[in-house]
């Protein structure tokens, strides 16, 4: 008798850190019928593949305070509940993968209301408000960060997995990694500007305000500037490739020789496996700072250097980024990066589901 595949939900939402791992666990899920949850008009809508049924809901986060703006996110909430528990059980749903952010709240509870198993897939080195509270109400929570287990001491099972990077990115890490869309020279130094999938205007600037004396030192800048970028063609240089984004970035970070990124848990995800050093700037408004707890994983271990963005003047970055160029200690940021890479965290992912379900 042919049994038929479990059906899994995977509620994801929003930025690449949140989308990305989702994605990289789906694609090792073959055996499973999946389909997604996201919200309109997000991310999701472009990159989750055709072949998962994308359902939306209209839930979104609560703010610091209390207002009326609070009734009305409140009010989504409880819509939202009962629209996903009505989903999964009109689906026949087995269980719930959710990899955190607001949209894993109604996902979570109208899972536990019908009985029915929960993985929580935490990338932050802080978890966020939503894992702290719904943490006991899964039935595993997948971490990406050891560190983050001493905040979650009511959640019933913790994994420490890694962080799942998409299946192109580890592809292309054993290919051959020439940039023929770049015109970049093969002797010469390669800094990569990384703001994450939303950009990072304040890096941006401070970058651009620095590169001039990086191009007198014969130095070559990818600058990742996102989409939002006010001040996107300010600069001009035969040396400077301004790009929106870049798809291949497991070859763009295997010729980097140094990175200047924001401390998503996704882009350092990458940093480690492709073992390229960087200078980390915390985006300083991320939910609870945990871009900060994140990059102290990294600088603690020796992988990078950290810096507020409060306190990174452009000439102070020109500096520490001249002497790193320079330093042997480049290389041994390499090493430590590569130390933190998990390679196969999908693989140990997709196998906690069907532990799970």
């Amino acid at each position: 008798m042919v049994t038929a595949p479990k059906r899994l939900l995977i509620a994801a939402s929003g930025t690449g850190g949140h989308l990305f791992p989702a994605i990289a666990t789906a694609e090792k899920l073959t055996d499973y019928t999946i389909a997604w949850l996201g919200v309109p008009d997000r991310l999701e809508t472009q990159l989750v593949p055709k072949e998962y049924p994308l359902h939306t809901i209209n839930v979104t986060g609560f703010q610091q305070g209390f207002g009326l703006a609070t009734f009305v996110v409140a009010s989504r909430l409880v819509r939202s509940i009962l629209k996903v528990r009505q989903l999964l059980s009109q689906g026949q749903f087995d269980g719930v993968l959710t990899t955190g952010g607001y949209i894993a709240a109604p996902a979570i509870i109208a899972a536990r209301s019908l009985g029915l198993p929960t993985i929580l897939h935490e990338s932050n080195a802080i978890p966020g408000k939503v894992t702290r509270w719904l943490s006991p109400w899964c039935t595993t929570v997948a971490l990406g960060f050891a560190a983050a287990e001493q905040f979650l001491p009511r959640a019933r099972q913790v994994r420490c997995v890694g962080t799942p990077v998409r299946s192109q990115f580890l592809t292309a890490m054993q290919q051959d990694q020439a940039l023929p869309d770049l015109p970049i020279p093969t002797d010469v130094p390669l800094i990569v500007v990384v703001g994450g999938s939303q950009g990072a205007v304040a890096v941006n600037r401070l970058v651009r305000q620095a590169a001039p004396v990086w191009f007198e030192s014969g130095i070559w800048l990818v600058h990742l500037t996102g989409d939002s970028d006010p001040d996107v063609k300010s600069l001009q240089h035969p040396q400077y490739l301004s790009l929106p984004f870049y798809n291949n970035m497991a070859g763009l970070l295997q010729r980097a020789d140094l990175a200047i990124s924001r401390a998503g848990a996704g882009t350092l995800t990458e940093l480690a496996i492709t073992q390229t050093p960087s200078i980390l700037i915390p985006y300083p408004f991320a939910a609870e700072d945990h871009q900060t707890y994140n990059a102290n994983i990294f600088a603690e271990t020796g992988a990078a250097l950290l810096f507020q963005q409060a306190d990174l003047t452009p000439e102070q970055l020109q500096q520490v980024t001249l002497e790193l160029l320079r330093s042997p200690q480049l290389s041994a940021m390499a090493t430590a990066a590569g130390q933190l890479a998990v390679i196969d965290s999908a693989d140990q992912l997709a196998t906690l589901v069907r532990q799970t379900l």
